[in-house]
């Protein structure tokens, strides 16, 4: 059963930064795109970025584009996604899961517990 772990949320003041990191296990890493998901409250949970299976393809959804990158190290098993110029509007629990390339959805059922992201003004 696949497994995800998110962690590096906290509070920050608008234009600060963090680094989310997403530990995965049971399953063959380097066979999915993996990729970052958003929630913020009452709204759905959005896509926020992918990165191929060899790490040589990124996207990201416009609202994050040039402030946000997105890297994954397949010898830990671990997706990131450095955050800089956070707005207020990134408040969110941010999640990872695989991402099926194209229609940038969810590969997998299960979800982890998310990291929440506050970004204060």
């Amino acid at each position: 059963q696949v497994q995800l772990v998110e962690s590096g949320g906290g509070l920050v003041q608008a234009g600060g930064s963090l680094r989310l990191s997403c530990a995965a296990s049971g399953l063959t890493f380097t066979d999915y795109a993996m990729g970052w998901f958003r929630q913020a409250p009452g709204k759905e949970r959005d896509f926020v970025a992918t990165i191929g299976s060899r790490g040589g393809y990124t996207y990201y959804t416009e609202a994050v584009r040039g402030r946000f990158t997105i890297s994954r190290d397949n010898a830990k098993n671990t997706v990131y996604l450095q955050m800089n110029s956070l707005k207020p509007e990134d408040t969110a629990v941010y999640y990872c899961n695989g991402v099926l390339l194209g229609n940038y959805i969810p590969t997998f059922r299960s979800w982890g517990q998310g990291t929440q992201v506050t970004v204060s003004s």
